[in-house]
């Protein structure tokens, strides 16, 4: 992998205002996939933006390990396209293109690691399907999900209602101890760590 290059990414989307992962998240997530699993053979992203992310969670593949990754927005699509390439990673990660809403129930694979990091408004529908597909022991993670604090505030306005409304929806969902072992963690805008019980 071209580290340096990994860098330039990082440092374009940031001037340019793209989100991506934030280091603080990326270590964490680094630090409990070492601690639980060493290597990974599938991870799904959903929501790639700029590639960023999936590139770095390359490097917590076993060899052969894949990563099939989703975007919507051509512009990233492309930009993500070339960032992979120019880094030398592209035999490892997979784009799919277009909306996961659409995407998710087509696919029948199953991922050791699921990382949500798309539209507010849909992380219910999106773990929901995450879960479908988890392998047994598998891991999600879902990144901003205190969305600006917003989630755990009294915030009404109309402007992100829906996003913070189905952010708290799914919030009250992983709580559920008798099904989901989860923690959520301020790091970053939030991430949440969920992993299925299962008999």
């Amino acid at each position: 992998m071209n580290t340096e290059r990994l860098e330039e990414i990082k440092k374009q989307a940031l001037e340019e205002h793209i989100p991506i992962i934030m280091d603080d998240t990326l270590a964490v997530i680094t630090e409990k996939i070492q601690k639980e699993k060493k290597n990974l053979d599938t991870i799904l992203e959903i929501g790639t933006a700029v590639g960023y992310s999936a590139i770095c969670f390359t490097k917590l593949l076993a060899p052969n390990g894949r990563i099939d990754t989703i975007e919507r927005d051509e512009e990233r699509i492309a930009k993500a396209k070339e960032n992979i390439r120019s880094v030398g990673v592209e035999n490892q990660i997979r784009i799919y293109e277009g909306d996961a809403v659409e995407i998710l129930p087509t696919l029948e694979q199953k991922y050791d690691m699921v990382f949500i990091d798309a539209a507010k408004g849909k992380y219910p529908l999106f773990f929901q399907e995450a879960c479908r597909m988890l392998k047994k022991d598998g891991i999600i993670f879902a990144d901003n999900v205190l969305y600006k604090g917003y989630v755990r505030s009294d915030y009404n306005k109309h402007k992100q209602r829906t996003a913070v409304r189905n952010l708290r929806e799914f919030l009250a969902e992983i709580e559920n101890k008798e099904i989901y072992q989860s923690e959520v963690l301020e790091v970053g805008d939030g991430l949440a760590i969920i992993q299925l019980r299962r008999n």
